[in-house]
């Protein structure tokens, strides 16, 4: 990833579960670190599948994360002479986090954010289409469908193996017990059209 010389930027990675986002945020860690570039790494707390304290990929691949609660923890936490800022399931922060991250990119910081960009229903997830719109880089990576094997671009939700129904809670954090990465056609969301 090259940017801008003289500026800060934003960049977004952000497609289904299973897709590789934590891993390609991974990537772009360890690669600001070999460049010798101060790196702050910041995760919502309520993710602990993987554990407290670190951003891990589906495939095992970890970095060291500050977990957070909200988007002024990052304002508190962020030390002058960082470089690049990374903030991983970005979905599960408050609408207030596209200010902070706008602002630190004004800073002339490089700035890393993954997320969930819909979520369960197919719909738009939280603050991550902001993000999307005033970001200067944006990847939208696909998985593959776990049913026909097509590129997957939603995550269906599923309780003993069934689709959850549209009235269900938004987050809800899991893992493969709890998600599926579908297709389109394969996506199923019951009762999204009262139906």
């Amino acid at each position: 990833m090259y940017g801008p010389k003289n500026h800060g930027w934003i960049e977004v990675v952000v497609g289904p579960m299973y897709s590789g986002k934590s891993e390609e945020i991974i990537r772009r860690i360890r690669r600001a670190k070999i460049a010798r570039q101060k790196v702050q790494v910041f995760k919502p707390e309520i993710d602990i599948r993987y554990g407290k304290d670190d951003v891990v990929s589906h495939c095992g691949e970890k970095e060291e994360a500050i977990p957070i609660n909200n988007s002024n923890d990052i304002v508190r936490l962020l030390e002058h002479d960082t470089d690049v800022v990374a903030v991983d399931e970005v979905q599960f922060l408050d609408d207030g986090i596209v200010g902070v991250l706008n602002k630190i990119a004004d800073q002339n910081k490089r700035v890393i954010c993954a997320g969930l960009d819909m979520d369960f229903r197919g719909e738009p997830f939280g603050c991550v289409p902001k993000l999307m719109a005033i970001a200067e880089f944006v990847d939208k990576i696909q998985a593959i469908c776990i049913v026909c094997g097509n590129p997957a671009t939603r995550t269906q939700r599923l309780i003993n193996g069934k689709p959850v129904i549209y009235s269900d809670k938004i987050v809800l954090i899991g893992a493969t017990e709890s998600y599926e990465a579908r297709c389109r056609k394969c996506h199923d969301v019951p009762k999204k059209d009262g139906v």
